[in-house]
């Protein structure tokens, strides 16, 4: 296990990286967390839009390998599968996974890996953890940082927020019995206290007053100042929104209200591992972890105290029998178990939040929210219940016999694994949420549309399936210098049931009523055989040199987290009102799932030369492709009126029309595996081994996802995601994938500083440095303009309606973006409201709020779908440098390893503010209305930290 691999790979077509157990240590971590390492190989992006502390997504890092969707990796600890409940990468609720000390080899395949490895049609992360030896070993550390040390963020106020974080911990391995059985356990523990600032949008005194536009030259057009009369229910609502605090913003109707609340984690990791030999021809080793990462934290405006908390506990047995020099054979058992209860209310901040003429039912407790719109940041206080339980199980068996055969190397063997998901799920709509076309509609109490659960529906759900999969793999040497790698594998699940017969699904999208109980779906996995096929060849015959390649195909399988929003939300044993036809004054006073399905897979293909430059330097440069087929393709409603294809494009009714399915039916969480996905990447690796106390590793990935659609777990699985994109038309939602980044360059590196020949102390203040940094440097993520979410201006009548706004590509349109202006990251001029040709004028409504007459011959047309398209536009890029400064002091009186390291860690060197996204609520360039979106392109966040500083004492022995 601990072997240093070849530095050309001669027998296999797989693109893989390995880091050793060295570079796991004492590269700079911002967190300690070792799932980090994925993002130094070729291939891999990280989505930085996955919203922070998002219980429905998982709390894992999303990771998209070789233009794979987050959710498509397998991630594996001593072959055991410990993806979470989301399927997507295990983390504590900061994201990560402790135990960087426990880990002795670490590996990430990327493409065309063999037949052995199932569930997943992405990427493969391993880590294998440390095992005791015949000689005692550990270490000691503690990890400081401190506010009184960091530069300001860029949206924190004059002072820096307090910031207290100590992450401490042990471990120690050794003999129990000399030669026959060793142990090895690790502990850590992270104490955080850290002020997050956060920027909101709120209403300005004088808007709350009832007058609108108090600064009418501060947009283009100018507005007219004008007066409402604001209604007394809403006036009470606003006791749940402050007042601005840092400055007004364009006419003057939004100022912003910034705060800095503190995020308190308290979490605790321990591992253990025992190896023991029994006989010369069997090993058997067990390993056990456990995280517990409880989380406080102030909602998004400060009024309530929430609380959130992930659980997690992982075991693995296996057991090896040396039957024959040429035949091994291994058996391991494993359990994978995660637990979340997110997003209570556990302290008043603000008494308005007990106001019962707030309530959007008495049940409940909490207030009525709103969605954003006009600008404004939403209300949304959290309930005093949990709105997500999560408990999730993963029962595992695998065999895997190795026999060598002349020139072939045989694998086979097979894997079993049963998951159970009990989930309680109350929505983020549990305690009713409404929409408003405008900051007028809204002072006015003339909402659009309310979505809310009926607080009697809400019950547990105990989803269950099973995986099965077998295969056999040949890595056949042909020729001395040419390996073919043959493989196959059969995967499939026995579909999806619930214990309480509590599935439900609308078998067509205009049904009058779902289909209740099992089957939940026809299983499309019965058939799922899986060839992957490569080669390797060595031209030269020397072994500095080999040229690969490969094919093959890899099951997406129906597994419970296409669930984890949907069926748990479904009629009729779950309900969720909505309407689009709401009366004035009625502020503040059901689901059904559609699913069909289809075998989904990828296939995926590569083609790489890898060389031995230099000895210890290695290149590899490769072209990666991959094409998915029935790709899931997720929205959260997808009961809307139809519209009809116009020469000037799609165009809705005029009048009120009649949405697909009327039977007295809500909103559809709509499912169907109709999406396709295609993927072409070139990708370079260099790596220099560690020889003259220098090691280098780089990377670059320049690829291009397309696809449909990129969401599994809702129709926003990512926070650049769009809810409820056009179902009837797939063709109209293509684009970049809402996680594809273009360009991506990775350097890494260590460097043990030559020692000097001094003695005493000037020989001891001269020796022992080692320098250490990661360089991350890549373009940003897409988003997407949008027009009029918090109205219906297309006439969808949906529950979740949207649309485009129009194209410009004129005079300074070529590029629709004023790169860091965090005012106005969007350049909105290079938008309008969607035009119709004169000679339709009579199918279009207009918008009553336009800026400025429509072109020459065309007319506006609110109910015209806009041109502007999904992900046209490339957020903010990152440049980011983590360094790390080590001094080591090796003390041989007390033993010959005996190390005192100091270090010194600095996160984003460059102190440069990496921007997040525009929020999509900031995506909005123009309201329900016609109007101009004050909001529209604002920054309001970064995806990285401030420059911090973090002082640590390690001692290693």
């Amino acid at each position: 296990m601990t072997a240093e691999v070849p530095a050309v790979e001669l027998t296999s077509s797989t693109i893989s990286a390995q880091v050793n157990a060295t570079t796991v240590r004492e590269l700079p971590l911002n967190g300690r967390s070792w799932t980090d390492l994925t993002n130094l190989q070729p291939g891999v992006v990280t989505a930085e839009s996955h919203g922070s502390f998002d219980q429905n997504r998982g709390f894992g890092a999303q990771v998209s390998i070789s233009g794979g969707r987050p959710q498509l990796n397998n991630y594996r600890l001593d072959g055991v599968s410990i993806n979470d409940y989301a399927n997507g990468g295990p983390g504590s609720v900061l994201g990560g996974n402790l135990g960087v000390d426990a880990i002795q080899e670490f590996s990430v395949l990327t493409s065309n890996y063999s037949a052995e490895y199932g569930k997943t049609a992405g990427g493969v992360v391993n880590a294998i953890t440390r095992s005791g030896t015949n000689q005692f070993h550990g270490s000691a550390y503690e990890f400081l940082r401190n506010s009184g040390l960091d530069a300001r963020n860029f949206f924190d106020g004059a002072t820096v927020p307090p910031f207290r974080r100590n992450q401490f911990g042990g471990a120690i391995g050794g003999p129990i019995r000399k030669d026959r059985t060793f142990f090895f356990a690790d502990y850590e523990s992270i104490r955080q206290s850290l002020g997050v600032t956060k920027v909101n949008t709120v209403l300005s005194p004088a808007a709350r007053a009832g007058n609108l536009c108090t600064i009418p030259a501060g947009v283009s057009p100018a507005c007219a100042p004008t007066a409402v009369k604001v209604d007394s229910t809403v006036t009470a609502f606003l006791a749940l929104e402050p007042l601005p605090n840092a400055g007004l913003r364009r006419n003057g109707d939004t100022g912003f209200f910034n705060f800095a609340g503190q995020q308190v984690v308290n979490e605790n990791f321990v591992t253990g591992r025992v190896d023991q030999n029994i006989s010369d021809k069997d090993k058997l080793f067990g390993t056990y972890s456990f995280d517990n990462s409880p989380l406080t934290q102030p909602d998004g405006l400060n009024n309530v105290i929430t609380s959130q908390n992930a659980r997690r506990q992982i075991a693995a047995l296996e057991e090896s029998h040396i039957f024959s020099p040429s035949f091994v054979n291994s058996l391991r058992l494993g359990y994978n178990r995660a637990s979340t209860t997110a997003a209570a209310a556990v302290q008043v901040l603000n008494p308005a939040v007990t106001n019962p003429a707030l309530m959007w039912s008495p049940t409940v407790g909490s207030p009525a929210r709103t969605l954003a719109f006009g600008g404004l940041s939403p209300i949304m206080v959290p309930s005093f219940l949990p709105s997500f339980q999560y408990y999730w199980n993963a029962y595992q068996v695998y065999d895997d016999a190795f026999v060598s055969k002349g020139p072939h190397s045989l694998k086979f063997g097979g894997g079993f694994e049963n998951d159970q998901m009990n989930a309680t799920t109350r929505t983020a709509d549990f305690v009713g949420t409404y929409s408003f076309a405008s900051i007028s509609n809204f002072l006015q109490n003339k909402p659009s549309r309310v979505r809310g659960v009926i607080p009697t529906g809400v019950t547990p759900r105990y989803m269950r399936t099973s995986i099965f999969g077998v295969y056999l793999q040949d890595d056949w040497r042909a020729r001395p210098n040419l390996t073919l790698n043959l493989g196959v594998r059969y995967e499939m699940t026995t579909g999806i049931t619930e214990t309480q017969g509590k599935l439900t699904n609308l078998p067509t999208i205009n049904a009058a009523s779902p289909r209740l109980g099992a089957p939940y779906f026809r299983n499309p996995t019965l058939r799922n055989f899986e060839p992957r096929v490569g080669f390797s060849w060595d031209p030269f015959r020397s072994g500095k040199t080999a040229v690969r390649g490969g094919f093959g195909m890899f099951d997406v399988l129906p597994l419970l987290y296409t669930t984890i929003t949907l069926n748990g939300r479904g009629a009729p044993f779950f309900s969720i009102a909505s309407t689009s036809s709401l009366p004035q004054s009625s502020f503040p006073a059901g689901g059904i799932n559609s699913v069909k399905l289809n075998r989904d897979y990828v296939m995926q293909w590569n083609l790489n030369v890898q060389r031995e430059v230099i000895p210890n330097l290695t290149v590899v440069l490769g072209y990666v492709g991959s094409r998915g087929v029935h790709q899931l393709f997720r929205i959260d409603d997808a009961n809307i009126v139809l519209p009809t294809l116009s020469s000037a494009g799609y165009l809705w009714p005029v009048s009120p029309g009649t949405q697909v399915n009327s039977a007295n039916t809500g909103a559809i969480r709509f499912v169907d595996w109709g999406g396709d996905s295609f993927y072409d990447g070139m990708q370079i690796g260099v790596q220099k081994r560690m020889s003259h106390g220098l090691q280098v590793q780089g990377s670059f990935t320049w690829g291009k996802s397309i696809d449909s659609n990129s969401g599994a777990i809702a129709g926003d699985t990512l926070a650049n995601s769009i809810t409820s994109l056009y179902w009837f038309d797939l063709s109209t939602t293509r684009g970049v994938s809402d996680y594809n980044i273009g360009r991506v360059l990775v350097i890494n590196g260590s460097w043990q500083i030559p020692s000097s020949k001094a003695g005493g102390v000037l020989g001891w203040v001269a020796n022992g440095w080692q320098l250490g940094g990661i360089l991350k440097v890549n373009d940003g993520l897409p988003l997407t303009p949008t027009l009029g979410s918090g109205g219906d201006p297309l006439g969808e009548k949906s529950s979740d309606p949207f649309d485009f706004p129009n194209r410009l590509t004129g005079s300074g349109c070529a590029s629709p973006i004023n790169p860091r202006n965090v005012g106005g990251y969007i350049k909105t001029g290079c938008f309008t409201l969607p035009t119709a040709p004169a000679s339709i004028a009579a199918q279009c409504n207009g918008f009553p709020n336009a800026g400025v007459p429509a072109p020459a011959g065309t007319v506006y047309c609110s109910n015209l779908a806009g041109n502007a398209g999904r992900n046209i536009i490339i957020g903010p890029g990152l440049v980011n440098l983590d360094t790390s400064l080590f001094k080591n002091n090796y003390i041989r009186r007390i033993s010959e390893n005996f190390n005192a390291q100091f270090r010194l860690e600095i996160f984003n060197l460059l102190n440069r503010a990496n921007f997040a996204i525009p929020a999509l609520t900031s995506d909005n360039i123009f309201t329900a209305n016609g109007g101009a979106d004050s909001n529209a392109g604002l920054l309001t966040s970064t995806v990285t930290s401030s420059r911090q500083i973090q002082f640590a004492l390690k001692i290693t022995w």
